[in-house]
């Protein structure tokens, strides 16, 4: 009756929330043309936000929802940085609660409180994206049962009313019918407790959407040039009073005025309080927090684990997310940038962790990795606090003598609740027309029309595919049916529409176009924020990123060189800030081959097969002349290209023997050449030699 009498109260304050605002853009966003328009024609508006991730886009829907005439500009995409790279958890955290009762620290407390309110809202308020997950923490000594569920009884406690599933204790056989893939030895027991998981940049977008469909004005692609500043001709002091602004996909540039300027960009926080005021000294002391990806058949359907000891003390998760695996993270200092890189080190920390706590017989292969990347977090400093050493782990709002409002630090479960503190500050220091915050309950993009059985009626009524429908559900919400509209008859008995963009995933073509509706406006907009490819498997978002890039360059009329651009900036993002890199280098910098004679012998036998004249090398032809399937030729060079270390074409002898010594050490898992050199040689050894009387006799 708890969560009823919650999701009831809940549904009042929306209610009530609803019925005095008003949605202008209910039925149809406006364009970013009309966006842009909009930024520049308005003489002034009363809080410009600068920033669109989790806290940005929030202080604007905070803002837009008290009616005050908000706008927000992002120099990227919505999502773009540390809010699209998160651990996927809505957590009140487990660890901060244990760091207060250890050293009695009422502050660290109360924002662990503070999140697991949030959390239970976050869940409310766009079901469609988040859902609570069963995270389970293995227990490997009698004495840490009794210390780690008084710990988690406790996080159950602060949560109170709003928990979302008691926690409970699990015996060892019962742990590793729910967790096979669990280290039997020395196994104790487990302890099962919930939190939240989420779709972090599509709820970064569903916040920003909502604040558009308000009424805000929000405009990715639109970076600060510099502050604009007056005197305030009462008290003769200077004050921040909007910005120039700049078009990054046109170049133009034009000014934004605004009554209060809001600083809400994450790491690069002391970059705008510095324009600001060059003296500033810097309160962000980023840290790069490292993910990876592995396939999901290396954690259960809907249960995660939780390592709260690893070898250097840091707190290592492991999820399932999309039908997927994520592990993470790391904790390192690093140094601001906008692409940071997931480093080959950091990638095997985490595989070395997991192979701690899985059985033996789970072979972890530094192969399986198919994305990884970096996100950075903005620890900060409190600039008001006399010790400026001690990060602290909550957020700052502070606002500088020209009237600029900063909200720095943070995490992603808080963004409403610090969103809310940050438009209460400004409005008191600018003196706005404006009441409290009406965002507590209030439905996000998507939330409102949406129901756990939504899937059914696209299966029903469109035809699509079980999978693709409830993706689209669980991505749009009740907005799924927009997308389902647009999706293209394929021509089969099943599914009647939705072509997938590629097959192992259930992503359709019809989303790329409602990405652009959704302010998309690259290529890599779309495999990262708008679709999770990128993210969940960089081999597969580069296969679909040709049929992307002309998908897009139809509906936004690109020139063959913007194509060309586009898919150039795409394969770099994949290559770079998505682990790419690191996973073709397997190949390459495991030069020495490790095989034995026997071994060496064996492939050399596989190799010759296909290399029937002794040649040295195979060529896409060899293949073809011993394969009984027919391969498309542009699949086929890709097989190949994927070994081809010289790059001419051809994969020589050596080069075979390196990729099966790779393969055998589990760095490279999956080579589709590997794969389907060892099938066709299984294949050929069945067929055996032609007989003559088969082959026509010799008549």
């Amino acid at each position: 009756s708890l969560v009823t009498g919650r999701s009831l109260q809940a549904r009042l304050a929306y209610v009530e929330a609803e019925g005095q605002m008003k949605m202008p853009f209910e039925d149809k966003l406006p364009t970013r043309q009309e966006q842009l328009a909009t930024l520049q024609n308005t003489p002034e508006f009363d809080v410009l936000v600068v920033g669109g991730g989790a806290t940005g886009a929030g202080c604007a829907l905070d803002a837009v929802t008290r009616n005050l005439k908000t706008a927000l500009v992002e120099r990227s995409d919505f999502s773009s940085g540390t809010s699209s790279r998160s651990t996927k958890l809505i957590h009140g955290g487990v660890r901060y609660l244990q760091k207060a009762i250890m050293k009695l620290d009422y502050e660290q407390y109360m924002m662990v409180k503070e999140a697991l309110h949030e959390r239970a809202n976050l869940l409310e308020i766009a079901p469609h994206l988040s859902a609570p997950l069963p995270i389970m923490l293995p227990v490997y000594k009698w004495w840490q049962l009794p210390y780690y569920w008084a710990g988690i009884k406790m996080y159950d406690l602060v949560a109170g009313s709003h928990c979302l599933k008691s926690s409970y204790v699990l015996s060892k056989s019962k742990a590793l019918e729910l967790f096979p893939m669990l280290k039997k030895d020395k196994l104790v027991g487990a302890i099962v407790y919930y939190d939240g998981q989420h779709n972090d940049s599509r709820m970064n977008l569903a916040i920003a959407l909502a604040a558009a469909r308000y009424g805000a004005a929000i405009a990715n692609y639109t970076e600060v040039v510099r502050l604009l500043k007056m005197t305030d001709s009462a008290t003769g002091k200077e004050r921040v009073c909007g910005a120039r602004c700049r078009d990054v996909t046109t170049g133009q540039e034009f000014d934004v005025r605004a009554k209060c300027v809001i600083n809400a960009t994450g790491p690069f926080t002391d970059s705008l309080r510095k324009m600001d005021n060059q003296e500033t000294a810097n309160i962000c002391q980023p840290s790069a927090g490292v993910h990876i990806v592995i396939p999901g058949y290396y954690s259960p359907d809907n249960m995660g684990l939780l390592d709260p000891a690893t070898s250097d003390g840091r707190v290592i998760f492991f999820l399932p997310w999309e039908k997927m695996t994520i592990a993470g993270t790391t904790d390192t200092p690093t140094d601001v940038t906008a692409h940071p890189i997931p480093m080959e080190e950091d990638i095997n920390f985490i595989l070395s962790e997991v192979r701690n706590y899985l059985s033996p017989d789970v072979e972890v292969r530094r192969g399986d990795v198919l994305a990884a990347w970096s996100g950075i977090r903005p620890l900060v400093t409190d600039p008001n606090s006399k010790d400026t050493q001690s990060i602290c782990r909550n957020h700052v709002v502070s606002i500088s003598n020209t009237g600029l409002v900063t909200i720095a630090g943070g995490k992603w479960t808080t963004y409403r609740s610090m969103a809310e503190e940050t438009l209460d500050a400004a409005i008191k220091e600018h003196k706005l027309p404006a009441g409290p915050s009406r965002t507590m309950g209030l439905m996000l993009e998507g939330g409102k029309d949406w129901t756990p059985t939504l899937y059914i009626r696209l299966v029903q009524d469109y035809g699509l595919e079980n999978e693709v429908a409830q993706h689209l559900a669980a991505t749009y919400g009740g907005r799924a049916f927009e997308v389902a509209k647009m999706a293209q008859v394929t021509g089969k008995r099943w599914p009647i529409v939705g072509k997938r963009l590629v097959s192992e995933f259930p992503y359709i073509e019809s989303e790329v176009i409602y990405a652009i509706k959704e302010y998309a406006c690259t290529a890599i907009d779309v495999i990262a924020r708008r679709t999770r490819l990128g993210f969940l498997n960089v081999q597969a978002a580069d296969e679909a990123l040709p049929r992307i890039v002309k998908i897009m360059a139809k509906q936004l009329d690109w020139s063959e060189q913007k194509k060309k651009e586009e898919l150039e900036a795409a394969k770099t993002f994949l290559y770079q800030e998505m682990g790419y890199k690191a996973r073709s280098e397997q190949l390459t910098k495991t030069t020495e081959i490790s095989l034995t004679p026997q071994e060496v012998a064996r492939y050399c036998k596989r190799f010759y097969k296909f290399d029937k004249e002794s040649k040295g090398f195979i060529t896409t032809l060899d293949v073809q002349h011993v394969l009984e399937v027919s391969i498309d030729e542009n699949a086929l060079h890709e097989i190949l290209n994927e070994v081809d270390l010289n790059k001419n074409g051809q994969v020589e002898l050596d080069e075979f023997l390196q990729l099966m010594s790779a393969v055998q050490r589990g760095q490279i898992s999956d080579s589709r050449l590997a794969i389907l050199m060892k099938t066709a040689e299984e294949s050929l050894d069945l067929r055996g030699p032609v007989s003559v009387d088969r082959s026509g006799g010799g008549v």
